[in-house]
Protein backbone atom coordinates (compact mmCIF):
# COMPACT_ATOMS: atom_id res chain seq x y z
CA UNK A 1 0.00 0.00 0.00
CA UNK A 2 2.16 2.72 0.80
CA UNK A 3 4.72 1.30 -2.46
CA UNK A 4 1.26 2.40 -4.49
CA UNK A 5 0.55 5.62 -2.27
CA UNK A 6 4.58 6.78 -3.13
CA UNK A 7 4.19 6.06 -6.90
CA UNK A 8 0.43 8.49 -7.01
CA UNK A 9 2.24 11.01 -5.19
CA UNK A 10 4.82 11.13 -7.25
CA UNK A 11 2.69 10.87 -10.25
CA UNK A 12 1.09 13.81 -8.92
CA UNK A 13 4.10 15.98 -8.23
CA UNK A 14 5.60 15.34 -11.70
CA UNK A 15 8.85 13.25 -10.25
CA UNK A 16 7.37 10.46 -12.12
CA UNK A 17 10.38 9.13 -14.52
CA UNK A 18 9.20 8.65 -18.07
CA UNK A 19 10.10 5.84 -19.75
CA UNK A 20 12.35 5.93 -22.90
CA UNK A 21 10.00 5.72 -26.24
CA UNK A 22 11.13 3.93 -29.20
CA UNK A 23 9.68 3.57 -32.60
CA UNK A 24 11.05 2.11 -35.91
CA UNK A 25 10.42 4.51 -38.58
CA UNK A 26 10.69 3.33 -42.62
CA UNK A 27 12.25 5.51 -45.11
CA UNK A 28 13.66 5.46 -48.25
CA UNK A 29 16.85 7.51 -49.29
CA UNK A 30 17.31 9.33 -52.88
CA UNK A 31 18.18 6.07 -55.21
CA UNK A 32 15.15 4.34 -53.43
CA UNK A 33 17.07 2.13 -50.72
CA UNK A 34 14.39 1.14 -48.16
CA UNK A 35 15.82 2.19 -44.94
CA UNK A 36 14.79 1.70 -41.39
CA UNK A 37 15.15 4.16 -38.19
CA UNK A 38 15.06 3.73 -34.91
CA UNK A 39 14.18 7.21 -32.87
CA UNK A 40 14.41 7.33 -29.43
CA UNK A 41 12.69 9.86 -26.71
CA UNK A 42 12.58 10.85 -23.23
CA UNK A 43 8.40 12.39 -23.30
CA UNK A 44 9.22 13.65 -19.79
CA UNK A 45 10.92 16.45 -21.42
CA UNK A 46 8.29 19.10 -23.06
CA UNK A 47 8.95 20.49 -26.80
CA UNK A 48 12.35 20.13 -29.09
CA UNK A 49 15.18 18.77 -27.72
CA UNK A 50 18.98 18.43 -29.64
CA UNK A 51 19.01 15.47 -32.12
CA UNK A 52 22.07 12.99 -32.44
CA UNK A 53 22.48 10.70 -35.54
CA UNK A 54 23.71 6.95 -33.91
CA UNK A 55 25.62 5.36 -37.29
CA UNK A 56 25.66 1.42 -36.30
CA UNK A 57 29.40 -0.32 -37.03
CA UNK A 58 29.85 -2.38 -39.96
CA UNK A 59 27.68 -5.10 -38.63
CA UNK A 60 24.69 -3.02 -39.23
CA UNK A 61 21.82 -1.99 -37.66
CA UNK A 62 21.68 -4.20 -34.84
CA UNK A 63 20.68 -3.84 -30.92
CA UNK A 64 24.37 -2.27 -29.75
CA UNK A 65 23.41 0.58 -32.02
CA UNK A 66 19.48 0.88 -31.02
CA UNK A 67 20.67 0.57 -27.71
CA UNK A 68 23.00 3.46 -27.83
CA UNK A 69 19.84 5.61 -28.90
CA UNK A 70 18.15 4.80 -26.07
CA UNK A 71 21.24 6.03 -23.81
CA UNK A 72 21.23 8.99 -26.01
CA UNK A 73 17.48 9.24 -25.33
CA UNK A 74 18.02 8.97 -21.03
CA UNK A 75 20.20 11.79 -21.30
CA UNK A 76 17.71 14.01 -23.22
CA UNK A 77 18.24 14.24 -26.39
CA UNK A 78 16.21 13.10 -29.62
CA UNK A 79 18.61 9.81 -30.90
CA UNK A 80 17.95 7.96 -34.20
CA UNK A 81 19.76 4.91 -34.87
CA UNK A 82 19.98 5.03 -38.85
CA UNK A 83 20.07 2.54 -41.49
CA UNK A 84 22.85 2.39 -43.93
CA UNK A 85 22.83 -0.86 -45.24
CA UNK A 86 19.19 -1.34 -46.47
CA UNK A 87 15.68 -2.87 -44.47
CA UNK A 88 17.78 -2.77 -41.28
CA UNK A 89 19.79 -5.63 -41.90
CA UNK A 90 22.37 -6.82 -39.91
CA UNK A 91 24.69 -9.75 -39.13
CA UNK A 92 27.12 -11.44 -36.70
CA UNK A 93 29.57 -13.01 -39.18
CA UNK A 94 32.44 -11.10 -40.75
CA UNK A 95 32.19 -11.67 -44.01
CA UNK A 96 28.44 -10.43 -44.37
CA UNK A 97 29.83 -7.13 -42.69
CA UNK A 98 32.45 -6.45 -44.76
CA UNK A 99 30.02 -7.25 -48.09
CA UNK A 100 27.53 -5.07 -46.75
CA UNK A 101 30.44 -2.16 -45.80
CA UNK A 102 32.11 -2.32 -49.25
CA UNK A 103 28.15 -1.71 -51.40
CA UNK A 104 27.60 1.14 -48.87
CA UNK A 105 30.19 2.85 -49.12
CA UNK A 106 31.31 1.62 -53.33
CA UNK A 107 29.64 5.42 -53.94
CA UNK A 108 30.17 8.31 -52.06
CA UNK A 109 27.62 10.05 -52.94
CA UNK A 110 25.08 7.22 -52.38
CA UNK A 111 26.44 7.30 -49.17
CA UNK A 112 25.74 10.60 -48.39
CA UNK A 113 22.67 10.65 -49.25
CA UNK A 114 21.79 7.09 -46.86
CA UNK A 115 23.09 9.73 -43.96
CA UNK A 116 21.40 13.11 -45.07
CA UNK A 117 17.92 10.82 -45.39
CA UNK A 118 18.32 9.63 -41.71
CA UNK A 119 19.42 13.33 -40.73
CA UNK A 120 15.92 14.68 -42.54
CA UNK A 121 14.15 11.86 -40.87
CA UNK A 122 15.65 12.48 -37.45
CA UNK A 123 15.10 16.70 -37.69
CA UNK A 124 11.29 16.07 -39.07
CA UNK A 125 10.49 14.66 -35.46
CA UNK A 126 8.35 16.66 -33.35
CA UNK A 127 10.81 16.29 -30.87
CA UNK A 128 14.01 17.09 -32.36
CA UNK A 129 15.41 20.95 -32.55
CA UNK A 130 16.10 21.27 -36.52
CA UNK A 131 18.85 23.49 -35.96
CA UNK A 132 20.70 21.49 -33.43
CA UNK A 133 21.59 18.36 -34.44
CA UNK A 134 25.31 16.05 -34.21
CA UNK A 135 26.25 12.60 -34.92
CA UNK A 136 28.12 9.98 -33.56
CA UNK A 137 29.15 6.60 -35.51
CA UNK A 138 31.24 3.51 -34.43
CA UNK A 139 33.73 1.47 -36.04
CA UNK A 140 32.49 1.60 -39.69
CA UNK A 141 29.74 4.56 -38.49
CA UNK A 142 32.80 6.46 -37.01
CA UNK A 143 34.62 6.60 -40.93
CA UNK A 144 30.56 7.85 -42.07
CA UNK A 145 30.43 10.72 -39.20
CA UNK A 146 33.97 11.82 -39.94
CA UNK A 147 33.10 11.88 -43.78
CA UNK A 148 30.19 13.58 -43.37
CA UNK A 149 31.70 16.56 -41.30
CA UNK A 150 34.41 16.26 -43.94
CA UNK A 151 31.92 17.42 -46.96
CA UNK A 152 30.44 19.98 -45.08
CA UNK A 153 27.31 18.21 -43.42
CA UNK A 154 25.34 20.51 -41.40
CA UNK A 155 26.18 19.53 -38.08
CA UNK A 156 27.29 20.69 -34.87
CA UNK A 157 29.36 17.68 -33.83
CA UNK A 158 30.24 14.47 -34.47
CA UNK A 159 31.73 11.34 -32.69
CA UNK A 160 34.11 8.77 -33.94
CA UNK A 161 34.31 5.74 -31.52
CA UNK A 162 36.88 3.43 -32.89
CA UNK A 163 35.73 4.25 -36.06
CA UNK A 164 38.19 4.20 -39.45
CA UNK A 165 40.42 7.22 -40.13
CA UNK A 166 41.06 6.96 -44.05
CA UNK A 167 38.66 8.41 -46.37
CA UNK A 168 38.39 8.71 -50.17
CA UNK A 169 37.14 12.39 -49.75
CA UNK A 170 39.67 14.65 -47.33
CA UNK A 171 38.97 17.67 -45.46
CA UNK A 172 40.05 21.10 -47.75
CA UNK A 173 40.63 23.80 -46.14
CA UNK A 174 37.10 25.18 -44.38
CA UNK A 175 34.82 22.24 -45.18
CA UNK A 176 35.04 20.92 -41.35
CA UNK A 177 31.85 22.86 -40.12
CA UNK A 178 31.50 20.39 -37.07
CA UNK A 179 33.30 20.57 -34.05
CA UNK A 180 35.21 16.55 -34.27
CA UNK A 181 35.70 14.46 -31.53
CA UNK A 182 37.85 11.14 -32.27
CA UNK A 183 37.60 8.52 -29.52
CA UNK A 184 40.73 5.98 -30.76
CA UNK A 185 41.99 2.62 -28.97
CA UNK A 186 45.81 3.10 -28.61
CA UNK A 187 46.04 -0.71 -29.24
CA UNK A 188 43.63 -0.47 -32.39
CA UNK A 189 45.22 -2.73 -34.80
CA UNK A 190 42.71 -1.92 -38.10
CA UNK A 191 44.42 1.68 -37.47
CA UNK A 192 48.14 1.98 -38.43
CA UNK A 193 50.13 5.00 -37.46
CA UNK A 194 50.66 6.50 -40.16
CA UNK A 195 46.63 6.67 -40.93
CA UNK A 196 46.31 7.94 -37.08
CA UNK A 197 49.29 11.12 -38.67
CA UNK A 198 47.53 11.43 -41.92
CA UNK A 199 44.04 12.22 -40.29
CA UNK A 200 45.78 14.57 -37.67
CA UNK A 201 47.55 16.27 -40.57
CA UNK A 202 44.40 16.17 -42.74
CA UNK A 203 42.29 17.96 -39.66
CA UNK A 204 45.20 20.31 -39.22
CA UNK A 205 45.51 21.13 -42.74
CA UNK A 206 41.64 21.85 -42.63
CA UNK A 207 41.79 24.11 -39.91
CA UNK A 208 39.27 21.88 -38.29
CA UNK A 209 38.13 22.34 -34.59
CA UNK A 210 39.08 18.56 -33.70
CA UNK A 211 39.83 16.57 -30.78
CA UNK A 212 41.66 13.26 -30.51
CA UNK A 213 41.58 10.89 -27.39
CA UNK A 214 44.28 7.68 -27.47
CA UNK A 215 42.80 5.40 -24.97
CA UNK A 216 45.68 3.14 -23.69
CA UNK A 217 45.12 -0.19 -24.10
CA UNK A 218 42.17 -0.08 -26.02
CA UNK A 219 41.49 -2.11 -28.94
CA UNK A 220 38.65 -1.92 -31.74
CA UNK A 221 35.28 -2.35 -30.57
CA UNK A 222 36.44 -1.33 -27.34
CA UNK A 223 32.58 0.03 -26.72
CA UNK A 224 30.98 -2.62 -27.36
CA UNK A 225 30.62 -5.25 -24.90
CA UNK A 226 29.51 -7.60 -27.90
CA UNK A 227 32.98 -6.97 -28.91
CA UNK A 228 34.51 -9.97 -26.84
CA UNK A 229 32.01 -12.70 -28.57
CA UNK A 230 33.39 -11.56 -32.05
CA UNK A 231 37.00 -12.62 -31.15
CA UNK A 232 35.99 -16.40 -32.12
CA UNK A 233 36.03 -15.33 -35.60
CA UNK A 234 40.06 -14.38 -35.47
CA UNK A 235 39.44 -10.30 -34.89
CA UNK A 236 41.44 -8.54 -32.97
CA UNK A 237 38.53 -6.38 -31.12
CA UNK A 238 37.80 -6.38 -27.39
CA UNK A 239 35.77 -4.45 -24.68
CA UNK A 240 37.33 -2.30 -22.34
CA UNK A 241 34.97 -0.99 -19.98
CA UNK A 242 37.41 2.16 -19.01
CA UNK A 243 37.77 3.41 -22.65
CA UNK A 244 33.86 2.79 -23.16
CA UNK A 245 33.33 4.93 -20.21
CA UNK A 246 35.74 7.80 -20.50
CA UNK A 247 34.93 7.94 -24.43
CA UNK A 248 31.03 8.18 -23.49
CA UNK A 249 31.84 10.83 -20.85
CA UNK A 250 33.86 12.72 -23.25
CA UNK A 251 31.02 12.78 -25.99
CA UNK A 252 28.68 14.18 -23.25
CA UNK A 253 30.82 16.94 -22.59
CA UNK A 254 31.06 18.09 -26.10
CA UNK A 255 27.50 17.61 -26.51
CA UNK A 256 26.86 20.11 -23.64
CA UNK A 257 29.74 22.56 -25.51
CA UNK A 258 27.71 22.82 -28.75
CA UNK A 259 24.35 22.60 -27.84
Amino acid sequence: MRTLLLALLLACSGLAQAAIHTQEIPYTAADGTRLIGYHAWDDALAGPRPGVIVVHEWWGLNDYAKRRARDLAALGYSALAIDMYGDGKNTQHPADAQAFMQAATADAGAARARFNAGLDLLKAQPQTDPARVAAIGYCFGGKVVLDMARQSVPLAAVVSFHGALATTTPATPGSVKARVLVEHGAADSFVSPQQVADFKSEMDKAGADYRFVALPGAKHGFSNPDADAHKGHGLDIGYQKAADEQSWADMQALLKEVF
